[in-house]
């Protein structure tokens, strides 16, 4: 199993494509694994040339697990995220974040602009506390008490999946044997609360005025965990974004609207490849 070690930490990721293909950077939301993003979304971009890496951020995954008081920041996590890019070879690379993974994304622009040659924040906010807050019901549902068993793991899943899955997009007997084997893999104790510790207090909204690459934002209009109005907010501040908005997508990414999304992140990628702001 591939590894890198970053730093402090040890990164595991996966790749797909050739690699002297222009390289599609996926980064994972809170507490999700590599396996957030299916194998068959990522082969979609290898049919469009390009080569995707989906890796496990620290405290997830196969990644480095810390110890529970261990802490740590979205500058951390991006400098993972850079510090894998450049281990890999695929800088600049066009970068890709949902939820978590997309405010990791953006720190990533802002703070290591030389790895980054397009950005994508998917279903993500800026950190400005008036935009992107979660409904009370699915805040309740994302601090719900630490499972202790698999199948507690799996029905905490379930409460938050039927809170901000987009409605009629998925299916619960699958998504009961996503979860259970994303529990198999790695279940590390403590991760979900690390993690929202290192999102929470950061207002990036004029530092994101200054990323100066091909930039996409791309939000549900029914997501109850950040809503909508964080996406808008992250388009409003980049110089130049495009923001595209999908009706009836919640907090996740059905495979229906993958033709869309996929459409779309190709799109800028080659926008930004032959040089055009």
């Amino acid at each position: 199993m591939p590894r890198a070690s970053i730093g402090d930490t040890t990164i595991h990721y996966e790749t797909f494509g050739e690699p002297d293909d222009p390289a599609i950077v996926l980064i994972a939301g809170l507490a999700s694994q590599l396996t957030a993003w299916p194998e068959e979304f990522c082969l979609a971009f290898v049919d469009r040339g390009f080569r995707v890496v989906r890796f496990d951020n620290r405290d997830s995954g196969l990644s480095r697990i810390l110890s529970d008081g261990a802490a740590y920041s979205l500058s951390d996590m991006a400098a993972d995220t850079a510090g894998l890019i450049d281990a890999l070879d695929a800088a600049p690379a066009h970068v890709v974040g949902n939820s978590m993974g997309g405010m990791i994304a953006q720190t990533l622009a802002i703070e290591h602009p030389e790895v980054v040659a397009s950005l994508v924040s998917i279903a993500s906010t800026t950190g400005n506390p008036a935009v992107g807050r979660p409904t009370p019901e699915a805040l309740d549902a994302l601090l719900l008490p630490r499972p202790r068993t698999r199948d507690e793991a799996i029905e905490r899943d379930l409460v938050g999946k039927r809170i901000w899955g987009t409605p009629g997009a998925w299916d619960e007997d699958d998504y009961r044997r996503q979860s259970a084997a994303n529990f198999d893999r790695s279940a590390p104790e403590g991760a979900a609360e690390r993690q929202f510790a290192a999102l929470t207090g950061d207002d990036r909204d004029a530092r994101l005025a200054a990323v100066d690459v091909p930039a996409l934002v791309i939000h549900g209009s029914l997501d109850p965990l950040i809503d909508v109005s964080g996406g808008r907010r992250t388009a409003e501040v980049i110089p130049g974004a495009r923001y595209l908005e999908i009706e009836g997508m919640g907090h996740d990414l059905p495979a229906r609207h993958w033709p869309e999304i996929v459409h779309a992140i190709t799109e800028l990628a080659a926008q930004a490849l032959s040089g055009r702001r």
